[in-house]
């Protein structure tokens, strides 16, 4: 049975990222761009771990295998107590991996069939620098200009140029539409969050928060951390005393949204 249980996995595995091209939730996990490649690789290793179940052993042939041997010259057991002392452990062991076996195989199957798949959060926030990564936040280019439209700006965009040293008076009237996650300043929480997303290179482990200050005192009354907004304002030189963000958005309005389909940028 335990040899079953690497390919069991990789079914499991195959199976489920299928299921996630096909519900349209691969994006939660990949980049778009690999999607094809990613959908292409699994079908190969369903059909290969399909045909490599069918030509496994069954337990029957590794029983009598396991015999070969067991005997002297002479056609009888080397020692009678050895075998049958070992004759009482091996159905014991054999119970014992089987069972080991079917426990992670049914945990792995909850974990990839069952528990519904989610984006990155706050918690992931922590662990990695928000705004840290260069590479996130690379090729902004100049502040737009009064005239520029900026509708299309996303969260990224602003926060790579905020990031490039652009400062309130070179935003000064510039409108910013964000949406993205609610995650507090670390410094400042009472008065200050970030509008934040995750830019996705290849993939979720690779994934950098980027995110834009907002200057709204009292908002955690009104939006959990975690929770998605989009927010529309101007950009401001932050009045908190306590928070290290230098350029905020004052916001004219703030609504509460719900997820998007694609959460991350890219």
């Amino acid at each position: 049975m335990t040899r079953w249980k690497g390919l069991a996995l990789t079914l499991l595995a195959a199976i489920a990222t299928v299921w996630l091209g096909v519900t349209g939730q691969l994006g939660l996990y990949i980049n778009p761009r690999y999607y094809v490649f990613t959908l292409i690789m699994a079908g190969i290793a369903f059909v290969l771990t399909i045909g490599a179940l069918l030509v496994i052993p069954g337990p029957r042939e590794d029983d009598e295998h396991d015999h070969v041997g067991a005997d002297g010259p002479d056609g009888r057991g080397p020692d009678a107590h050895d075998v049958a002392g070992a004759g009482r452990r091996r159905p014991l062991l054999a119970f014992g991996g089987s069972l080991t076996a079917l426990v992670i195989v049914a945990a792995a199957a909850v974990a990839l069939l069952v528990v519904p798949p989610s984006s990155l959060t706050s918690a992931a926030v922590e662990q990695r620098s928000l705004n840290g990564s260069s590479n996130s936040l690379a090729n902004a280019g100049p502040p737009p200009g009064t005239s520029d439209d900026t509708s299309a700006y996303s969260v990224k965009d602003w926060a790579a140029l905020i990031r490039q040293g652009a400062s309130a008076d070179d935003l000064s009237g510039r409108t910013a539409t964000l949406t993205g996650f609610v995650t507090p300043d670390a410094d400042d929480p009472d008065n200050v969050f970030f509008v934040a997303r995750f830019v996705v290179t290849c993939c979720a482990v690779d994934a950098q928060p980027v995110g834009v200050p907002v200057y709204s005192p009292g908002w955690a009354s009104s939006y959990a951390t975690d929770s998605w907004v989009t927010v529309t304002g101007e950009f401001e030189a932050n009045p908190s005393v306590l928070s290290a963000a230098t350029t905020v958005v004052r916001p004219d309005s703030l609504t509460a949204v719900d997820q998007p389909s694609e959460p991350y940028v890219y």
